[in-house]
C-alpha cells in the first residue's frame, strides 16, 4: 500500500507538470494573440482565470511528491548541530503537525468544494463552475494526506519505504 501511495504522488507531480507546461503554451498563444491583434488575433478568453486554476491545481499535485522526496526547503542553522535523536525528532513533530495540517486543508477544500456546488458560483468570463478547481485541488490534497500518512508511518516504524527509494536532503 505505501509503495501505492509513493507512485501514486509520483503521477500526480507528472500530472502537475503536464498541467504546467499546457498553461505555458495557453499564456504564449495569449500573450502572442494580444501582439497580433491588428492582424485578426487576440488574446486566449479567460486566460487569468485559466492560470489561476492551474497553478492551484499543480501545487496541490506537486507537493505530495516534494514531501515524499525531502524536498521541501529547511532551515539548518541549529538543526544541523543536533544530535541524531534531536533531529528524528524534529522530523517527526514536524511531520505529525504537517499532516494535521494536511487534514485540515482538505476538510475545508471538501466544504469550499461543496459551497460552491451548492451555490451555482461560476467564474467571470468563462462562466466554468468554480466547484471544478476545488475538486481538482481536492483530489491532490487527498494524495497529499495520504502522503502524509504513509511517510508518518515509516518515520514510526509501522510500514517501509518502497525498496530502493532515496530523498533529495536524506534526512528522513
Amino acid at each position: 500500500m505505501i509503495a501505492f501511495v509513493y507512485r501514486l504522488s509520483q503521477w500526480a507531480a507528472i500530472v502537475g507538470g503536464i498541467v504546467l507546461v499546457a498553461l505555458t503554451l495557453m499564456i504564449v498563444a495569449s500573450v502572442s494573440g494580444r501582439a497580433m491583434i491588428g492582424i485578426g488575433l487576440g488574446p486566449v478568453p479567460g486566460d487569468f482565470e485559466l492560470v489561476e486554476v492551474g497553478t492551484a491545481v499543480a501545487v496541490f499535485f506537486f507537493l505530495p511528491w516534494t514531501y515524499l522526496k525531502g524536498g521541501h526547503a529547511t532551515v539548518d542553522l541549529l538543526y544541523m548541530h543536533l544530535p541524531k535523536w534531536g533531529q528524528r525528532a524534529i522530523v517527526i513533530f514536524s511531520d505529525v503537525i504537517m499532516l494535521l495540517v494536511w487534514l485540515v486543508l482538505t476538510w475545508k477544500l471538501y466544504e469550499g468544494m461543496v459551497e460552491k456546488k451548492e451555490y451555482l458560483e461560476t467564474t467571470f468570463i468563462l462562466a466554468m463552475p468554480v466547484w471544478w478547481a476545488y475538486a481538482a485541488c481536492f483530489v491532490g490534497a487527498v494524495i497529499g494526506c495520504m502522503a502524509y500518512i504513509a511517510k508518518t508511518l515509516t518515520l514510526f516504524g509501522l510500514a517501509k519505504e518502497p525498496e530502493g527509494w532515496t530523498t533529495e536532503a536524506g534526512v528522513h
